[in-house]
């Protein structure tokens, strides 16, 4: 394991939160999460333990697309507050060690962006060329598709300028003409502007359609990678320690092309999530067995120096299988989306993760223990630290985005608006309802998920080898395949993890187990609660139904 001045590039050891700020927390009393209440609630996530929040967007926005429909880059959401108090909450989000990051959603704009209103309006406008336009109607209008079932076309014609414009989302979406100069140093001078209110840098939203340089009729589209490269100078040059982080679920192929320009470096995007990994958490879960994740573990793209790979369970999208073969999509969807209104698309779920676990604590203790023991950065979406549920009759992605539960009271503490007001209703019935499930319930229970999350948080922090060190896997006749087996190596220690995906006890013999014959005396850093006490050596050791044990080896 090489002693590289990168590892302790802030990124690599980071944990990530992600916010919807309109579903977290009223400050003004109207009924939308606003960066007042985001404010107010940064002790809950200093005590926590997160060091970056990740902010879905915050935009001026018709909220035809939760955000994703940007109409001023430049502008502030006014039902999120105002750019004096985003200044603040950054300041004070600075003073708790907590960076923050925000989406940059550049691949499109609204239909009411005032560019696009311009461009519409006449031929002549300067703004026409920001837009992919063409005046016949392109042969590949009904293709490439992102949303099948919500959206019909990728080509649609607007009266207005006379023309077909080109959108790869939905319709009200118009793309960005990235082979245009003028859209690129306009971006970098957005990019600048939040820069210099004090944000830590930008999750690149939809990173491989930015980069498609689209033109109507059969010529083949172009990749250029040259805009990250753009955008990582700029980076570097106005603040050194900003960072990207890109959403490219593409093939394992084409993943080293996004985090730099060789296999050596990763000089485009810092970071990318996960998104081959993820699926194979569940089917892993589905199946109470360790081959899926091993083989993927295994068979894992080797991330360049610098660069990180950001781990999840869920966010604030469907959790997406379409990397999955068909019946490997079938066993994830019976196990954790068995009705067909907790599926979107076909090929996602629209669920929480404690539901998707039947609400079992175990269950979601042995997926997050899993992911925080992986290689790179974890993320956790808003609400999971005290196991939220969701709320089905809603559409959509919106099931998943039901304000934040702080307290049993009225309002579940998010707002003192009448709850009709509210951005999205809270839970109020079932298991997962706000007065059974919420902050002030799980902070004064020591048994809780809250007080449990804190402390694998807290661990993790602990554990620098999971940022930063090479993965091997743990395997041979003393591992049972229920069991994910696993070791990390880093310049100063290693650390190495036993998960049992089932709900049956497993006897473990590290004696006949191959990659831990350096293994001297340990020191268990994390156990379940079940978990028997350790003596100073690996000797064999049973590890409970859906139990988990982190152990350090001291060399």
């Amino acid at each position: 394991m090489r002693d590289d001045p990168g590892d302790q590039r802030w990124y690599r050891q980071a944990v990530i939160y992600c916010v919807d700020v309109d579903s977290y927390a009223d400050g003004n009393g109207d009924g939308w999460g606003d960066f007042q209440g985001l404010r107010l609630r940064l002790p809950h996530l200093a005590r926590l333990g997160i060091t970056c929040l990740w902010l879905n967007p915050i935009n001026v926005t018709p909220h035809r697309d939760d955000g994703y429909d940007v109409s001023d880059y430049y502008g502030l959401d006014p039902r999120l507050g105002t750019i004096g108090e985003v200044v603040e909450f950054l300041h004070e989000a600075a003073d708790r060690g907590i960076r923050v990051v925000i989406d940059l959603v550049v691949n499109h704009t609204s239909d009411q962006h005032p560019w696009f209103v311009d461009a519409t309006s006449d031929p002549e406008s300067p703004y026409r060329d920001f837009y992919v336009w063409s005046k016949d109607e392109p042969a590949d209008r009904f293709q490439g598709m992102v949303f099948p079932g919500e959206q019909r076309e990728t080509w649609s014609w607007s009266e207005e300028a006379g023309a077909w414009y080109y959108h790869r989302f939905y319709k009200f979406q118009p793309d960005l003409n990235w082979r245009n100069p003028r859209v690129r140093e306009e971006i970098l001078r957005v990019m600048g502007f939040w820069l210099q209110l004090g944000v830590s840098g930008f999750r690149v939203d939809a990173a491989p359609f930015v980069i498609e340089l689209v033109e109507p009729g059969p010529q083949p589209d172009v990749n250029d990678f040259h805009i990250l490269d753009d955008w990582r100078r700029f980076l570097q040059w106005r603040q050194g320690d900003a960072v990207l982080l890109g959403e490219a679920n593409v093939t394992p192929q084409d993943v080293p092309q996004y985090f730099g320009s060789s296999p050596e470096s990763a000089d485009r995007l810092h970071m990318l999530f996960d998104f081959v990994l993820n699926p194979r958490i569940f089917l892993a879960l589905a199946r109470k067995s360790a081959e899926p994740l091993a083989e993927q573990l295994t068979d894992a793209v080797k991330v360049p120096r610098g660069g990180q790979w950001v781990t999840f369970l869920r966010n604030h999208d469907e959790l997406d299988l379409s990397r999955l073969t068909d019946s490997q999509r079938d066993e994830v969807l019976a196990a954790f989306a068995p009705e067909e209104n907790m599926r979107l698309y076909g090929r996602g779920i629209r669920r929480r993760l404690a539901p998707m676990l039947g609400g079992d604590q175990r269950r979601v203790e042995l997926a997050y223990a899993l992911q925080f023991s992986l290689p790179g950065t974890p993320c956790i979406r808003y609400g999971e630290e005290i196991g939220m549920g969701d709320d089905l009759d809603l559409h959509g992605r919106d099931a998943f985005r039901t304000p934040m539960q702080w307290d049993g009271k009225a309002g579940a503490g998010f707002s003192r608006a009448d709850p009709k007001e509210f951005v999205r209703p809270v839970i109020t019935e079932g298991p997962f309802a706000y007065q059974k499930v919420n902050v002030a319930r799980q902070r004064s229970d020591t048994g809780s998920l809250l007080t449990w999350m804190q402390q694998i948080i807290n661990v993790r922090r602990e554990c620098p080898e999971c940022g930063v060190g090479d993965l091997s896997l743990v395997d041979g006749a003393g591992i049972p395949p229920e069991v994910l087996a696993h070791r990390i190596d880093g310049a100063d220690g290693s650390v190495v993890f036993f998960h049992n995906l089932c709900d049956e006890p497993r006897t473990v013999d590290p004696g006949a187990a191959s990659g831990l014959d350096d293994a001297g005396d340990i020191e268990q850093l994390f156990a379940d609660g079940e978990a028997e006490p350790l003596g100073d050596r690996l000797e064999p050791f049973d590890v409970p139904g859906y139990g988990y044990r982190w152990i350090r080896l001291l060399r």
